[in-house]
C-alpha cells in the first residue's frame, strides 16, 4: 500500500485543513474534508458541524452522502476524499458504502488519540481504528508530515 503524498494530495490535504480551521472558529472540532473527481475537480466540500448539528455531523459522512446522491457509481469508486483526519468508524463505514476509490488523510486516527492524552483531553467515544481495517478494496493515503500535520495538530491543541 503506497501512503506516499503527491504535491496534489499536499495541495488538497491544506484546503482541508484550512476548512477543519472554520470549523474550530465556528466552536467545532478541527476536521474539514473535501470530495474530488478523477480530473482533480472539487466536487463538494465539507467542514466538521457536530457541536452545530449533531454528533453524527462529520464532514466525511456528509460527503459520502453527498456522493451517493450526486454521483454514478463509477464516478465515485473513481472519486477521492482528501480529510483532515482519518475517518471514524462510522465515516469509514458511509465512505466504503458509497463506494469511494480513495482516502488521504492528514493525521491519523492514531495519532490524534496520542495527540489528546499528550493535550489531557478526553478521547473519542468510539475507538479509532485504521480506515482499511473497516473499508475492503480502498486505496489510502496518508498520513501527511511536517508543516500540514503540524497544522492540524496545532488546530487539535486549541
Amino acid at each position: 500500500m503506497n501512503r506516499d503524498l503527491t504535491s496534489t494530495d499536499k495541495h488538497f490535504l491544506a484546503l482541508c485543513i484550512d476548512l477543519a480551521e472554520k470549523a474550530v472558529e465556528a466552536g467545532d472540532r478541527p476536521f474539514g474534508s473535501i470530495l474530488v473527481d478523477k480530473d482533480n475537480n472539487i466536487l463538494a466540500q465539507a467542514r466538521n458541524k457536530v457541536n452545530t448539528l449533531n454528533a453524527l455531523a462529520h464532514p466525511e459522512y456528509e460527503l459520502a452522502e453527498w456522493a451517493l446522491n450526486n454521483l454514478t457509481q463509477e464516478q465515485r469508486r473513481d472519486s477521492t476524499m482528501y480529510t483532515s483526519g482519518e475517518h471514524c468508524p462510522m465515516c469509514a463505514g458511509a465512505h466504503g458504502m458509497a463506494g469511494i476509490g480513495t482516502v488521504v488523510y492528514a493525521g491519523s486516527g492514531q495519532q490524534l488519540s496520542e495527540w489528546l492524552k499528550e493535550f489531557g483531553t478526553a478521547l473519542p467515544t468510539i475507538n479509532l481504528i485504521p480506515i482499511e481495517n473497516v473499508v475492503k478494496d480502498i486505496i489510502v493515503r496518508g498520513p501527511a508530515e511536517g508543516e500540514l500535520l503540524e497544522r492540524i495538530k496545532s488546530l487539535h491543541r486549541r
